[in-house]
């Protein structure tokens, strides 16, 4: 191998400059990932249009720990590149791209070179050039690389770095920066290499009907510290949620849930220290430090499958807990969050300290071992001391805390927060649950009173109240945490802020088509104010929300309105391979159409393939007391998925398989020894 100073041959390179004087320049934003492929195994991720070309533009790389160590990997054989056949997913980590070759001697219009890229999320590539021709050929082939070393947070807000120079290092190159260097290994060596354009060429001869393969590794080099080891190769097998399966009379529910779990395995991180499984928000734009609200929701919607996953979110964000004093003593911090055209931004640490005690109370209930919940209480009872010093006069909760409206879902949040947490002190022999549950009764009586705007059409919920006392009517999916009212013991489910009249009008409201598009419920129904269909929080499809009224539908009996929920949602999947975004626009479905993807949407993103399991299983009706050694399955008796089976499920820590006939009647195939079965 040698540094050529000839002329290297033709590549492709990046645009040029614009030239003086040719206009303004767009100011940098959100990159578009909606038509991205995207490979994940968090803290690795790899980027590229479905062509699989790395073209150094857009989000385009292979990145590591949340730095682009690749931002161009361009092949061109025979002096061309390959024209694309096919890109897609093998798994969430790995990608398979197909290209085919036309050289000058062919006769006839079918290719005889086939380029195959098959890429892993954790910096390899392997690149083979099949023959298929009866004679033999020799091909040059050529890679040219480059990067920038940026951050993943600069290159997704469209401000990547200048490419920085490689040099010839071993089998490869290398790129320096301050603090980290790239170093890509080729195996075998190229025979050429020009660093100056980060070219590396091979001439490959392949006999009739014979392959060459060609790979290429690239990792990250701190300097001063020691080489870190290769990534060992991921087994399929043995890893969390390996066991789950299911099945269906549609055929979409065994790979949305296939497919949602193997993404929220490649989405799965420990925090900083003590190693505590949590899983990251999204790729491309939240799988840097995990964000507490979408952790808290991924562990509780995936309850069902064991409680690993929330023990070790539960663990990990009690350490970051405020714990000095004043009035932050027991919040969890986060950040704040867009909240449509008609409200302030609202705060997510309100929302996981809300969130805290009632993933422990329901963990406990699915089989989190008593040691674990006695550890975890103290913080339970700090977010519910927080809670107490934080209601306002009007015994309303107000986010952002303090002067924030007072929201109908924080309310929501609040009063489950109290019953669950009272039943989880009373279980654990701890003061205040007497308190918290005439605290909780008075917030029903006030809240069915105050948030209740009666109209000829029976009325709707209220998105807030102003602490002046302004009402802000608009109807959105945040409505639907009013039917999350969490479980008790004996499969019970705690009491809702609405009365069984507003209860029933609500189900009519979220079924409706103003909330409906057929593909999912609209975060602000398409008759209100300022609704856009590609609106975060002012019209489109979040998966997130649309599983929250799926299974609180179900629970409370309106399964016409869940069943509908859940099958535009499956439909939905079908377009997106059944890798849900966390959003898309929530147009109206017709006849022969797709759901619009949203370009600045996650995916994947661990609050939609959690939803994806929650809205599921939600059918199964499976409602667990392991502490009174029962289980209860009573799933919904129109059965409105048609026939389902859930097997790998856990209850107790132990496998837990449930089918579920097209008479809606739930039998139980598979369970721990001792525990009572009810119906």
């Amino acid at each position: 191998m040698r540094d050529t100073a000839a002329q290297p041959r033709p590549v492709l390179r990046p645009p040029a400059p614009r030239a003086a004087g040719a206009g303004p320049v767009r100011a940098p934003g959100p990159q578009p990932v909606h038509q991205a492929l995207v490979c994940v195994a968090l803290p690795a991720l790899a980027v590229s249009a479905e062509h699989g070309q790395l073209t150094g533009q857009g989000l385009d790389g292979f990145y590591r720990d949340g730095r682009r160590l690749l931002a161009r990997c361009r092949v061109r054989v025979a002096e061309a590149e390959p024209v694309p056949v096919q890109g897609r997913l093998l798994d969430a980590a790995r990608a398979r791209f197909m290209g085919t070759v036309r050289i000058p001697t062919e006769e006839g219009p079918d290719p005889v070179v086939t380029v195959e890229r098959l890429r892993d999320a954790e910096g390899v590539e392997r690149i083979t050039v099949h023959n298929a021709a009866v004679r033999e050929l020799r091909l040059p082939v050529e890679v040219a690389l480059g990067t920038d070393l940026a951050e993943l947070g600069a290159v997704a807000a469209g401000r990547p770095g200048p490419e920085i120079p490689a040099a010839v290092h071993g089998s490869g190159l290398r790129w320096p920066a301050p603090g980290l260097h790239a170093v890509l290994t080729a195996d075998p060596p190229a025979e050429d290499v020009l660093a100056s354009a980060g070219l590396l060429c091979w001439e490959i001869r392949l006999p009739p009907g014979g392959s060459r393969t060609i790979e290429l590794r690239v990792r990250p080099e701190a300097p001063g510290r020691p080489r870190p080891p290769e990534p060992a190769a991921r087994g399929r097998s043995g890893t969390l949620w390996d066991e789950v399966r299911a099945e269906g009379d549609d055929p979409g529910v065994a790979a949305l849930l296939a497919t949602g779990l193997d993404d929220l395995r490649s989405l799965l991180v420990r925090d900083t220290g003590n190693q505590e499984l949590l899983a990251a928000a999204g790729v491309p734009w939240r799988c840097g430090r995990p964000a507490p609200a979408e952790a808290l929701w991924t562990a509780r919607m995936t309850l069902p499958l064991g409680v690993r996953l929330a023990g070790g979110t539960l663990r990990a964000l009690a350490r970051a807990q405020v714990s000095g004093p004043g009035p932050d003593h027991g919040r969890i911090p986060g950040a704040l969050r867009r909240s449509g055209p008609h409200l302030p931004p609202g705060c997510t640490g309100v929302e996981a300290t809300l969130l805290f005690p009632v993933v422990l109370a329901e963990a406990r209930r699915w089989g989190l071992p008593e040691q674990e919940t006695q550890a975890l209480l103290p913080a339970a009872e700090r977010c519910l001391g927080w809670l107490r010093a934080a209601v306002g006069r009007r015994g309303y909760l107000a986010d952002p805390f303090p002067g924030g409206p007072y929201r109908c879902e924080v309310q929501a949040h609040a009063h489950r927060a109290a019953l669950l947490g009272a039943d989880l002190l009373a279980a654990c022999g701890r003061p205040g649950a007497e308190e918290w549950r005439e605290w909780a009764a008075a917030l029903r009586h006030r809240f069915r009173a105050d948030f209740w705007a009666e109209d000829r059409s029976g009325g709707r919920p209220l998105a807030a109240l102003t602490p002046d006392g302004r009402r802000i009517p608009h109807l959105g999916s945040t409505a639907a945490h009013l039917l999350d009212t969490g479980l008790l013991g004996a499969g019970a489910h705690a009491p809702g802020l609405l009365d069984k009249v507003q209860t029933e009008q609500l189900a009519r409201l979220l079924g409706g088509p103003a909330l409906d598009c057929g593909w999912g419920l609209r975060s602000l129904g398409a008759k209100e104010p300022g609704y856009n269909p590609f609106g975060h929080r002012g019209g489109a499809v979040r998966v997130h929300e649309t599983a929250v009224a799926v299974a609180g539908l179900a629970a409370a009996g309106y399964e016409a309105e869940a069943g509908a929920l859940a099958r535009g949602m499956l439909d939905a999947a079908k377009a997106f391979g059944h890798r849900l975004p966390e959003m898309y626009a929530g147009e109206q479905r017709s006849t022969g159409s797709l759901p619009l993807p949203h370009p600045a949407a996650c995916r994947p993103a661990a609050v939609a393939a959690a939803g994806a399991v929650q809205a599921l299983v939600a059918f199964a009706g499976v409602r667990p007391d392991v502490p009174a050694r029962s289980v209860t399955v009573r799933p919904p008796r129109s059965a409105p998925l048609g026939a389902l089976r859930f097997t790998g499920l856990r209850v107790a820590e132990q496998p837990f398989s449930v089918r579920v006939s097209r008479l809606g009647l739930g039998m139980v195939e598979e369970a721990a020894d001792g525990l009572q079965l009810g119906v």
